[in-house]
């Protein structure tokens, strides 16, 4: 018992300075995390694009060897004799829209473009990834939403 005649209680608790710092430094953290974790949510989803692409490749070789020429169409169309590649026009897991941009005897061009509204659409530099296949050598590309393709050893992108 102190003079007063009341025993003294420990102090319980949090005070209210000791919580805004708290916060304050919890708000720091996560301002610096979250793009990052952000960017490697996108870099991981980036093999959506990759496997739709390689699918394409992969059937665009096919069609390649029992005709004369690479096609255009992924998907059949109405009275489309032959029926095309046979293929979705989006990614599997519906990140990116898939399409064949040019098409001839011995080269074709696939663009695997993020879709709006997604979390891709904010790749900024990947945002449209590219294989463009050309007399047997295979270039990948990327771009943001505008723009020439970046096709450099160097493209961040496509890591190999």
């Amino acid at each position: 018992m102190n003079r007063s005649g009341f025993t003294a209680r420990p102090n319980r608790g949090f005070t209210l300075v000791e919580m805004m710092i708290t916060v304050a430094v919890l708000g720091i953290l996560a301002a610096i995390a979250l793009p990052s974790f952000l960017d490697s949510i996108r870099k991981g989803r980036r093999s959506d694009a990759f496997a739709a692409l390689s699918a394409v490749q992969q059937a665009q070789e096919r069609w390649r060897g029992n005709r004369n020429a690479y096609t255009t169409s992924l998907t059949p169309q109405p009275g489309d004799d032959p029926p095309g590649l046979g293929l979705a026009a989006s990614s599997s897991r519906g990140y990116y829209s898939i399409a064949i941009n040019a098409a001839g005897a011995s080269s074709y061009t696939a663009t695997a473009t993020a879709v709006a509204g997604t979390l891709q659409a904010g790749d900024e530099p990947c945002q449209r990834l590219r294989v463009r296949v050309a007399a047997g050598n295979i270039t990948y590309g990327s771009a943001g939403p505008v723009g020439d393709f970046d096709e450099s050893s160097t493209n961040q992108c496509w890591v190999r």
